[in-house]
């Protein structure tokens, strides 16, 4: 039965095209990767260099993360997908004239890794976000599962096809098939016609769309455990990846196809995993995931560099591909399942930050572990600092029980103002009047600190609560929106997860009639008040 689950998503016509605009978006990286790590290995000797490949694929997902996630956000996502992918086809483009005519150098050819990151950094966070919204809740772990096996598949078939054409050829004539199958996903993506999201307010300002996703993610506990865990994760488990084509040099007898069918076993062993997801997830939990995960990668990376024989590696290298699958798509459905659909594609990029994050400073930090040691003493403190970790993040969760649910919600009508107010007018402030029983004053405060997140997580620039000093248990809370459109898209943002804890504020009201809600603006005859976040 564990087939079938793993593969019901590809029942659905959308979710099985744009399935395979990734899978062949993702053999391009791969078989860039493959030919831009081997490639420097003969333009240079230096470690560093040779992990700095990695660092500079993934370092633009880190610094550029947060603005194309607020972009996939407020732009129309099938054109902003599309256009991603025309960035890496133009830029495989380039890289395959500069191979043809051996103008490329080290230092180029990290530049061009760089820009072909770019496209990588503008193109994973609307992906994340769009396919939440065409496969149904209950098949979100099967989907994104299924992305994992389209990465690794690629992973399998792109540095297989590399290394073929690597040792039949050169590296030139990777990078013109790559050019090839980019533009190929390209097609495939623009075939895709997305149903637009409609709303009848203005489209969100890019910085504040980018504030608006870093309030969210720092006003939820959720999210802030995911993210420090994939950081950590991809911190231990590039040490191996990152100086993969040093480990394969010094395997007895090893080579460039040692080193493309080591990655090739890796995607195997992913693939395998996520098939068999269904079933295991009905015997572990999220944390069980990630804590095993952790320790078999580090174990595992331990055998392969003291036991240096191909026979060994391989086999090690498919059960590193089943514990980084495992680890990576628990996090990336706990952190799916940690945020509402308005800014998915922002939360999603924050989590991609952290994660390529934490593969760049792992290929920085193990690469210059490597050139003051040797390789073999890198990859194993990689591993002894995969275990400290595990040790001292056991008493923090990425396992909550009942998720959350994000489905958008009618908010409670709200009276239309007395006056014309001009959407940029603000800010806006909103005040509530609660009674409440002194005795309860505890467990009320809990629920307002909760509320508090929530407020915050919406857009509000801040946030407080007062108590009467002449009427125990009247307490006042406020929140302050930037300007009246923000204070309008706050309440579109409004989901059962908020009716819930409003319930849960109401059920502490003992007043006669509901809380006293008051709207205020900013006179715009005065000079704009200072706003303290």
């Amino acid at each position: 039965m564990a087939l079938p689950l793993a593969l019901k998503p590809l029942e659905a016509p959308v979710f099985r095209g744009l399935w395979l605009a990734w899978l062949a978006a993702n053999l391009t990286m791969w078989m860039n990767d493959v030919a831009a790590a081997w490639l420097m290995t003969s333009l240079t000797t230096s470690p560093v260099m040779v992990a700095l490949v990695q660092t500079a694929s993934t370092l633009p997902v880190f610094l550029l993360g947060l603005p194309s996630g607020a972009m996939a956000d407020i732009l129309d996502r099938r054109r902003y997908f599309a256009a991603t992918q025309l960035w890496v086809s133009l830029n495989a483009l380039l890289l395959a004239g500069l191979a043809l005519t051996g103008q490329l150098t080290a230092p180029l050819l990290l530049l061009l890794t760089f820009s072909n990151g770019i496209g990588l950094a503008m193109r994973w966070p609307v992906f994340a976000a769009i396919v939440p919204q065409i496969v149904p809740r209950a098949e979100l772990p099967a989907a994104l599962a299924l992305n994992g096996i389209a990465m690794n598949l690629s992973r399998v078939v792109g540095p297989a096809l590399a290394g073929a054409v690597l040792a039949a050829w050169s590296p030139a004539a990777v990078f013109v098939l790559n050019a090839l199958l980019a533009g190929v996903a390209f097609v495939l993506i623009l075939r895709w016609k997305s149903v637009p999201r409609s709303s009848a307010l203005p489209g969100e300002r890019f910085v504040g769309a980018m504030r608006a996703g870093l309030n969210f993610a720092a006003q939820s506990p959720r999210l802030k455990d995911v993210l420090l865990r994939i950081f950590l994760f991809f911190l231990q488990a590039t040490g191996l990846m990152a100086l993969l084509p040093l480990v394969a040099l010094q395997l007895h007898g090893g080579g460039p196809g040692t080193f493309t069918v080591m990655l090739s076993c890796v995607g195997a062993g992913a693939i395998v995993a996520a098939l068999y997801f269904p079933r295991w997830r009905a015997r572990f939990t999220r944390d069980q995931f990630v804590r095993y995960g952790t320790l078999v990668h580090a174990g595992v990376s331990t055998v392969i560099v003291l036991v240096p024989e191909v026979w060994v590696a391989l086999p090690c290298m498919a059960l590193i591909g089943m514990a980084w699958i495992s680890v990576a798509n628990s996090l990336t459905v706990a952190a799916q399942q940690a945020m509402p659909d308005w800014v998915r594609a922002r939360g999603m990029s924050i989590y991609q930050m952290a994660l390529m994050g934490g593969a760049a400073a792992g290929s920085l930090a193990w690469g210059q572990v490597a050139s003051f040691t040797d390789v073999r003493s890198a990859v194993l403190c990689a591993a002894a600092f995969g275990l400290v970790v595990t040790f001292l993040m056991r008493r923090r969760s990425v396992d909550w029980g009942a998720d959350p649910d994000f489905t958008p919600t009618k908010v409670v009508t709200v009276d239309e103002p007395a006056f014309p107010v001009r959407p940029d007018e603000g800010p806006v402030m909103v005040t509530l009047e609660y009674q409440i029983d002194p005795a309860r004053a505890l467990a009320f405060a809990r629920v307002m600190d909760r509320t508090r997140r929530a407020r915050l997580r919406q857009g509000a620039l801040s946030w407080g609560l007062f108590r009467d000093t002449s009427v125990p248990g009247r307490y006042v809370e406020y929140f302050v929106d930037e300007d009246w459109v923000e204070h309008q898209r706050r309440l579109e943002r409004f989901t059962a997860f908020d009716a819930e804890l409003r319930k849960e504020r109401l059920a502490f009201h003992v007043g006669a009639t509901p809380p006293v809600l008051r709207r205020y603006v900013a006179d715009s005859a005065l000079d704009p008040p200072d706003i303290h976040l």
